[in-house]
């Protein structure tokens, strides 16, 4: 082309290209930019400098003639990553001279910088994961792993868990412990001791809420070992203990002197052991719940008299001078003579506590067969008292009377036994008051039969003697409104002296001998007329092992002076007890005025049944037994009146043991 100079190829790429102009600014207006092209790259809109030419004006340029569009400014160069280290930036001078200049543009993170916290993330979920996944399955039950005396519990509900306790480690439990009383051993099991697996508390050790991530990890990669709990029920236990001590006692024997016949037999003091009662619940107690299956030696304190030797020689010596002829007693013209043999039979030289032996002779006794020698029959007291005419009760009053001072007439006999007196004694008459006055059980409404009840036995047995003495002590006693009758108190202790005799019991779950074996039948005979009676019940022990002849729930345990049966006359009546006897059986029948219709026992179903053991013994003292399983009752004591109940008792629960089956091998000659 004419005129035209060399051409230089532009870095801008717009610097060649006319731009179009609007009609109001003559600035270049600029569209269509690429896409990521700021406006900015031209400069500020209002600083724009038009650009100066290159070369010779090209028609229609700024000039207007024609001349070349002006040539673009050196292109600047795009950010870079980077910059050539030897050109220095140009210096930034801040108010307190130069300042580091300011980066151009922000360094791209690293790769590996921008993935670590996505992978911390993702550790972090996992891990939630891996806890609340398995902690949700656990929660509800026993921690997976949890072992109770290797029984294993784990994953199970508290219920299931209970169960499986009850079944797999209860036996485990039951293992029984000797006990060893100076040489002689006698086996305890748990039942006897009142053993039981607590399993609320065995349980209530285990976690089974919901676990905590050391929970978890126990859970899934162990086991939690838990020790059972186990309790004792002292009260059993001391029962057990009593039985054992009634077998193995041997109480000191003070020096005695009685009769057989004519003949005066002395028994010379003796040294004895008695079984410490208090220690023995301990150490049996702590063998239980260390597992049990050991032997526990007991221990046994001795027991010394008071009485010497020289002194029950003294004592025969006095004894044999008392029964060398008889006793004349005179009043006025009249005579009665005490034979050598009532002497014999009412008299004893017992233990004076000093270390001698005195004379005890029962003058009551020898004058209940003399009286009438001595003193006309109208003359003699009479105690107010109740007999029953054509079934009903009609009182007979009481009358004061004369008749001799058995105190005096024993202080005087005991002076003659002892060597100092004559053997011919003057009695005196007194005036003798009734025992119980017509005032005292008069006007008490006893009027109609309240409540009765009758328990039968096998005729010939020792222990009926002791249900009929026991029937013949309670006869005709009156209990008055709002006063408690007491068994033990009224009977008080069973002795030989008194027409008791030994027979045999259970004691603490053991068939023992004793003074007075068979008590517990009167009582449970007592018990029950009380119950049908209405009158409220203030002690009472039942009896451990369940006896058919009793009816459940309703028996009573007696023993002097540990076990009693206590009840109280809650009514506005007096109360007469009226008992009766044969071969076979045992009634006792209460008389006062009726509050209710009729009383009812409502008996639940047995539960928790528990089969008996069986066993042998070659022991000379063994005492067969029947054996008898074991279980739980309720019994309900229902009043009706009006033909509607009118109260309830509450619900008497009682659990009885099993009774070993005893065979006794040993042979009798």
């Amino acid at each position: 082309m004419r005129n035209a100079g060399p051409i230089e190829s532009p870095t801008d790429p717009f610097a060649s290209v006319p731009l179009p102009t609007s009609g109001v600014s003559k600035k270049p207006r600029i569209e269509g930019l690429p896409p990521g092209v700021s406006r900015d790259i031209f400069g500020p809109p209002d600083r724009q400098e038009p650009r100066p030419a290159q070369g010779p004006s090209a028609p229609g340029g700024p000039s207007g003639n024609g001349a070349l569009p002006p040539v673009a400014p050196p292109a600047q160069p795009w950010p870079m990553t980077g910059r050539d280290p030897s050109v220095s930036p140009s210096p930034v001078f801040g108010l307190n001279g130069p300042a580091e200049r300011p980066p151009l543009y922000e360094p791209e993170p690293p790769r590996r910088g921008r993935l670590l916290p996505g992978i911390v993330a993702l550790v972090l979920l996992l891990g939630a994961l891996a806890y609340v996944v398995p902690a949700v399955m656990m929660s509800g039950s026993v921690l997976r792993g949890t072992h109770v005396g290797g029984v294993d519990i784990g994953g199970l509900t508290v219920t299931q868990a209970a169960d499986k306790l009850r079944a797999e480690l209860a036996s485990k439990l039951s293992k029984p412990v000797t006990a060893d009383i100076g040489g002689k051993k006698e086996t305890i099991q748990a039942d006897e001791a009142g053993l039981e697996l607590d399993v609320v508390g065995t349980i209530g050790q285990a976690p089974s809420g919901f676990p905590s991530p050391m929970e978890v990890w126990r859970g899934l990669t162990g086991t939690t070992e838990l020790p059972p709990k186990i309790s004792v029920d002292s009260s059993q236990l001391t029962r057990t203990i009593e039985g054992l001590a009634e077998a193995a006692d041997k109480p000191a024997h003070e020096g005695k002197v009685t009769f057989t016949g004519l003949q005066p037999k002395a028994r010379q003091p003796e040294d004895g052991v008695l079984l410490d009662r208090e220690d023995a619940v301990r150490r049996i107690s702590e063998a239980f719940l260390q597992g049990g299956g050991t032997t526990v030696v007991l221990t046994v304190r001795p027991s010394k008299p008071v009485t010497t030797p020289e002194a029950v020689e003294t004592a025969l010596a006095k004894a044999k001078g008392a029964v060398a002829g008889p006793i004349t007693l005179t009043l006025g013209d009249k005579q009665a003579q005490v034979t050598p043999a009532m002497i014999a039979a009412n008299l004893t030289f017992n233990s004076d506590g000093d270390g001698g032996l005195a004379p005890e002779f029962n003058a009551k006794a020898v004058l209940a067969g003399l009286e009438s020698s001595l003193v006309d029959a109208a003359q003699q007291p009479r105690d107010a008292t109740y007999q029953i005419v054509d079934g009903k009760p009609v009182l007979v009053t009481a009358r004061a009377g004369r008749g001799v001072n058995d105190k005096l007439l024993a202080r005087d006999m005991e002076k003659v036994f002892d060597g100092s007196g004559s053997r011919t004694i003057p009695v005196r008459l007194g005036t003798v008051a009734p025992a119980v006055e017509t005032s005292q059980i008069q006007g008490l409404g006893i009027k109609e039969e309240v409540g009765a009840f009758t328990t039968s036995f096998d005729p010939g047995q020792p222990r009926v003697k002791n249900i009929q003495r026991m029937a013949q002590e309670i006869d005709g006693y009156v209990v008055k409104p709002g006063t408690t009758f007491s068994l033990n108190e009224v009977v008080g202790e069973r002795t030989v002296e008194d027409g008791y005799v030994e027979a045999g019991q259970i004691v603490g779950g053991r068939m023992v001998n004793i003074v007075g074996g068979g008590g517990s039948q009167f009582a449970t005979t007592l018990y029950n007329a009380v119950f049908f009676g209405g009158f409220e019940d203030v002690e009472h022990q039942p009896m451990d092992y369940y006896a058919p002849r009793y009816p459940a729930g309703r028996d009573v345990a007696l023993l002097y002076p540990d076990l009693d049966l206590k009840w109280r006359n809650d009514s506005e009546s007096g109360v007469l007890i009226k008992t009766s006897s044969t071969e076979t059986s045992v009634t006792v029948t209460l008389w006062s005025t009726k509050r209710f219709d009729k009383i009812e026992a409502v008996e639940s179903e047995r539960r928790d049944l528990t089969d008996f053991r069986r066993e042998t013994s070659s022991a000379a003292g063994c005492l067969p037994t029947v054996g008898e399983q074991g279980f739980t009752i309720d019994v309900t004591r229902v009043f009706f009146k009006d033909g509607k109940v009118a109260k309830k008792d509450k619900k008497l629960t009682t659990k009885y043991r099993p009774q070993t089956q005893m065979t006794c091998t040993a042979v009798t000659r």
